[in-house]
């Protein structure tokens, strides 16, 4: 069977390379008689899949040592609690920005446990750009700041980042973590969802200074607890071990096949530009985002026709270009290009763009 080219914001399409090399492992891993699956996670053989897969992210991303990486569990959805009940803890006050849904439920599970405050939104105009900020609009007790780096309904990406002087920044960096290089001492904590760009679902990489650990709220479960995991090196309990394993897996991949962080932002941005460019000078489709907001990730699109949207996600399914449908509250169609994609897959992607659009205007 033929594989299809996979445009879901996640899970996601992983490299082929993975998981060809996850087949051959999967009945004997390296020599061990049994697979990862089966594998106890307090095992000498599994202790370094997990301390490999950390010092590959450390070193993909120039991890600084005063940064505690965490192989967690519970998804973006849960570090929404996790972020406020760990960081809003000095004057319970905590500012965010509003660029998408997952920015806008972070918001309203922090307002569970403090004084949250939004402080900027692009809700007016369907999330399709990046409010504009300066440090004046933050508040100076504020413990910290929030953001969405990149918003994977909308189709929207930070450029720069907000400007929050002393203040902490928290991002939440699910759909665009190894897609490009990043500074990570511009933040005070970093999350992702690994299920977009890193391996399936079922893991949550989250990324702290270590300065910020160890001030839970009183409040605070054990297990949502940071303390709790920095101390323990991601084995308090039981891990996600296959799916830390796959990470390990993609880790290598980005580190030996594409020869890191700084190609894959090159690939990444080839892959986009064919498809803004397309839809720039396309009489039928239109892209949703302000150019200069654009993400790499995430591109929405529109005919303006619910009716002729459906119809070209219906002949695109046919096309083997799958899960290509956009998000109900933007409509029309998402092309979801994580690194997995492969150029030829956007070029099949554009192809069959101009196809439909010949056939009907």
């Amino acid at each position: 069977m033929a594989r299809v080219y996979n445009f879901s914001a996640g899970p996601s399409m992983l490299p082929e390379a993975v998981l060809k090399t996850a087949a051959d492992e999967m009945l004997d891993y390296q020599g061990s008689g049994q697979s990862v699956m089966e594998m106890s996670h307090r095992s000498k053989t599994y202790d370094k899949i997990i301390k490999d897969a950390e010092a590959l992210l450390r070193e993909i991303m120039n991890i600084p040592d005063n940064y505690k990486v965490m192989f967690l569990q519970g998804g973006g959805s849960t570090q929404f609690a996790m972020v406020a009940l760990n960081f809003m803890n000095k004057n319970n006050k905590a500012d965010y920005i509003i660029t998408g849904q997952w920015a806008k439920k972070a918001y309203k599970e922090a307002a569970r446990y403090g004084d949250a405050k939004a402080v900027a939104s692009s809700e007016d105009k369907t999330f399709s750009y990046i409010p504009k900020t300066d440090k004046s609009m933050f508040r100076e007790d504020a413990d910290y700041v929030y953001i969405c780096m990149n918003n994977t309904i909308y189709g929207t990406v930070y450029h720069e980042l907000p400007d929050t002087g002393d203040i902490p920044l928290i991002a939440d960096i699910s759909s665009c973590i190894l897609s490009e290089p990043i500074d990570v001492t511009k933040f005070g904590a970093l999350f992702a969802g690994a299920q977009k760009n890193m391996a399936p679902a079922g893991l949550t990489i989250a990324i702290v200074r270590e300065d910020l650990i160890g001030n839970a709220m009183d409040i605070c479960p054990t297990m949502l607890n940071y303390k709790t995991h920095a101390d323990a090196d991601s084995l308090f309990n039981t891990p996600p071990c296959y799916t830390i394993y796959i990470a390990k897996l993609v880790l290598e991949w980005i580190k030996n096949e594409v020869g890191g962080l700084d190609k894959m932002k090159e690939l990444n941005e080839k892959k986009a530009k064919l498809l803004y460019d397309f839809l720039d000078n396309s009489e039928l489709f239109k892209g949703t985002v302000v150019p200069e907001d654009r993400s790499l990730m995430n591109v929405p699109f529109v005919t303006g026709n619910p009716d002729l949207d459906a119809k070209f996600v219906k002949e695109a399914t046919e096309a083997g270009l799958v899960n290509i449908k956009g998000h109900r509250t933007v409509g029309g169609m998402r092309a979801s290009i994580y690194n997995a994609m492969p150029y030829e897959g956007v070029v099949a992607l554009v192809d069959f763009m101009k196809k439909f659009e010949a056939e009907n205007k």
